[in-house]
Parts: structure tokens; C-alpha cells; sequence
């Protein structure tokens, strides 16, 4: 099991606009192709204009077929249309992480 580990920072003020535009427009189609996350939240302390969403693969294979099915979705092309418009992202970063020996994630995401 590996776990996919996005942070994506807004520029300040506009992190609102940009949870509600994935909301209305990118939830739906990424649920859809990859599962719900295991984390999807808003950063609270730090760097506030940031959130993160970590998803459960299998293994790489999983990863990369799931995403490619995404990335060939016209819903999930349409939202990063309207989220480069809106031009509320300035950074991503992606971490690929592994599960520590004595870590068993919920059984939903197993």
C-alpha cells in the first residue's frame, strides 16, 4: 500500500474560492476515479493558505491506472480548465509515502 500525499498552497485570500470550485466541480470526478481520500482537509496552523489530500494506492500499477483514467476524464480536464482560470494555485507538492510496519490503515482503505 502506498499513500499519495498532495499539498497545494493558494495564493493568500483565495483558498476559499479554490475549495469550492474543487467542490462543485473536481470532488465528484476525482471520487470517482480514485477512491475516497483518506485525509482531505484545510491547513489550520502554518501555512494557512495551504491544504492536503492523501490518497490510498495499492502499489505504483494502481496509482498510475487510476490517475491515467482520471487525467482522460472530460470532467476532470473541464475542472483543471476552470481551476487554472481562476489561477488561485501558486504551488503542489506530491510525496509518495509507505505505511510503517506496525500501521494498518482503516479497513475501508485497505
Amino acid at each position: 500500500m502506498i499513500f499519495d500525499h498532495r499539498t497545494y498552497t493558494c495564493r493568500p485570500g483565495t483558498i476559499k474560492q479554490q475549495m469550492k470550485l474543487y467542490e462543485d466541480h473536481g470532488w465528484a470526478t476525482q471520487k470517482k476515479h480514485l477512491g475516497a481520500p483518506i485525509l482531505y482537509g484545510a491547513v489550520e496552523t502554518g501555512d494557512v493558505n495551504s491544504y492536503i489530500h492523501v490518497w490510498v494506492y495499492k502499489d505504483a500499477a494502481d496509482r498510475a491506472a487510476r490517475r491515467a483514467a482520471m487525467a482522460a476524464d472530460p470532467d476532470w480536464q473541464n475542472y483543471l480548465k476552470l481551476s487554472a482560470e481562476a489561477g488561485n494555485l501558486i504551488s503542489q507538492k506530491n510525496k509518495i509515502l509507505t505505511a510503517a510496519p506496525f500501521y494498518a490503515a482503516p479497513k475501508e482503505f485497505a
